[in-house]
């Protein structure tokens, strides 16, 4: 039913609570599934809040750090279901990493043409707090956005 499976991942505890969801669909659907982490290149919490001339210039250190950041997301997340959840029995799983820059909705709903995803399993709220109620803001506008399944985890 299914040929690729998209995971947004944040590295909080949501994101990570998505593996064991997507990884058993894909096992049983025969379908890849595509790691994709986000680097967004400002800082939209504290945006709202403060006047932006208060706020830090991003400089090259800085995206070092969010890219290292982002690297190291991604193989936590490859161990943890390569070693942890298959313990070598997830033949049927291919693993495709990526990481990408900009608005994290806007990526992934990109994504998903980019990469023919046919279903996206997300967390229902990230680890940026101070930008959502009840659904994360990503989360709530890829699910209105997206013109492919939308599965939500808590």
């Amino acid at each position: 039913m299914y040929n690729k499976i998209l995971i947004p991942t944040d590295g909080s505890e949501n994101s990570k609570r998505t593996n064991k969801h997507a990884l058993w669909i894909a096992d049983k659907s025969d379908a890849d599934i595509v790691v994709l982490y986000v680097i967004e290149p400002h800082f939209p919490e504290v945006a709202t809040t403060l006047p932006l001339s208060t706020l830090p210039t991003p400089d090259e250190q800085f995206y070092k750090e969010i890219r290292m950041e982002g690297d190291q997301i991604i193989d936590d997340f490859k161990h943890e279901l390569e070693d942890v959840q298959c313990k070598g029995k997830c033949k049927n799983v291919n693993l495709k990493t990526m990481i990408k820059e900009g608005k994290p909705s806007d990526e992934i709903i990109k994504i998903l043409d980019e990469e023919d995803i046919d279903l996206v399993v997300m967390g229902a709220s990230g680890r940026h707090g101070l930008d959502r109620f009840m659904l994360g803001s990503v989360t709530e506008r890829v699910i209105r956005e997206a013109k492919k399944p939308v599965m939500v985890t808590p």
